[in-house]
């Protein structure tokens, strides 16, 4: 059986999640927009998800925008602004999802500016640069991650808030990998925005949303019969909606036994990584999500370690799911000035709810004796893995 070590990049879905959705994936198909009873019924269910997930995340259920995903969500928040205005600056980390850096780049290509706060060796956010880049008084929107997907670094939001609202700036905050490791509220964060994604706390595929306040400027990317607030038009995803509000009313109910639980196993793992020789952790000293450890492993290349592992029945990322295959280091592990040969190696492991001691411990014992040369030499990973 797979040891599953990939929860960052998606999660099983929940049991209970299943069953909330299993009538509108059968018997119940109305459309929410019709005004017959099987719509009204739709309607409802949606309302009643909306109201969950906004309570999950400390917003209200107005602000709750559904769309495809938080891949969507975050190309609503950039171009849904810059749809409002003529081109001007944009500030993103360097650190961010490629949801946020490509759009960000196909924004550059239509006249926008796109500048990056630098971030430190840690990889968190240098408060001092943002404070100068948001000087010049030319910046419309900026957008900064609550959680990052690799290396599991926390940004302080309310301090990078604090400084963006200070200068009367629009601030999004890409927060899919908060919900469900943390306990994130959008009201203390200070945002004007936040993207989720319903897949990473044990919802279906394919929805998401975006937390929009009510005073943003805002124009919709999906044009049609006006849902969501004229935001995001087409038919509404019933079975889906429900099954992320489902997913955000069960982890309400078990959020804080499922942190300490990912917590622990996160702390044993990295105790027994500390003690085998080659491993350079990454962002050791900054604040993390509970369950991400990322690290490389002196003479590997991180995607034939990943193959390596797999051979082994356990599952582990080379970096960002959206990124993975690329053959690069990771942007943001180069943006916290590591080695690009050391970052070459990286590998994530992110942990959820289900996992075990026993796990990370089969996990250590495999790890150690590739790391001992009992996979492959160093350094000629990648051509073992290829055969």
């Amino acid at each position: 059986m797979t040891i599953y070590f990939d929860h960052n990049a998606t999660t099983p879905m929940h049991p209970e999640v299943f069953e909330a959705m299993r009538p509108w994936l059968t018997e119940r198909h109305g459309n929410a927009s019709s005004l017959h009873r099987a719509g009204r019924e739709a309607r409802a269910a949606i309302d009643a998800a909306r109201a969950q997930v906004a309570e999950c995340v400390n917003a209200h259920p107005s602000q709750i925008v559904f769309t495809a995903g938080g891949t969507e969500a975050d190309n609503m928040a950039l171009k849904g602004v810059a749809a409002t205005r003529t081109p001007a600056r944009m500030l993103i980390s360097p650190i961010e999802h490629p949801a946020i850096t490509d759009t960000a780049s196909a924004l550059e290509r239509s006249g926008w500016r796109i500048d990056r706060v630098a971030v430190d060796d840690q990889g968190r956010i240098d408060l001092e640069d943002l404070e100068r880049q948001l000087a010049s008084g030319d910046v419309a929107v900026v957008s900064i991650m609550a959680a990052n997907n690799e290396t599991g670094v926390l940004q302080d939001m309310r301090a990078i808030s604090g400084i963006v609202r200070a200068a009367g700036v629009w601030l999004h905050t890409d927060a899919v990998q908060a919900m469900g490791k943390l306990d994130f509220d959008f009201a203390a964060s200070g945002a004007h925005c936040a993207s989720l994604s319903s897949h990473k706390i044990q919802g279906p595929k394919g929805v998401g949303a975006l937390i929009v306040d009510k005073h943003m400027d805002m124009a919709p990317i999906v044009h049609g019969g006006g849902h969501e607030q004229g935001l995001r038009s087409g038919s509404y995803n019933v079975a889906g909606i429900v099954g992320f509000g489902a997913a955000a009313k069960r982890l309400m109910a078990h959020r804080d036994a499922e942190i300490e639980h990912m917590r622990r196993l996160r702390d044993q793992l990295e105790t027994g990584l500390d003690a085998t020789p080659g491993i350079t952790r990454f962002s050791a000293q900054a604040e993390r999500l509970p369950n991400t450890s990322q690290f490389a492993v002196a003479g590997y290349d991180g995607e034939g370690l990943l193959m390596l592992l797999d051979r082994e029945d356990i599952a582990v990322s080379s970096g960002s799911a959206c990124a993975a295959g690329t053959g690069e280091p990771s942007p943001v592990l180069l943006a916290m000035g590591v080695d690009p040969a050391v970052a070459q190696g990286a590998i994530r492991v992110s942990l959820g709810p289900q996992n075990t001691l026993e796990e990370i411990q089969q996990f250590l014992l495999v790890l150690g004796r590739l790391s001992n040369g009992g996979g492959a030499m160093p350094g000629s990973i990648s051509a073992s893995v290829l055969g």
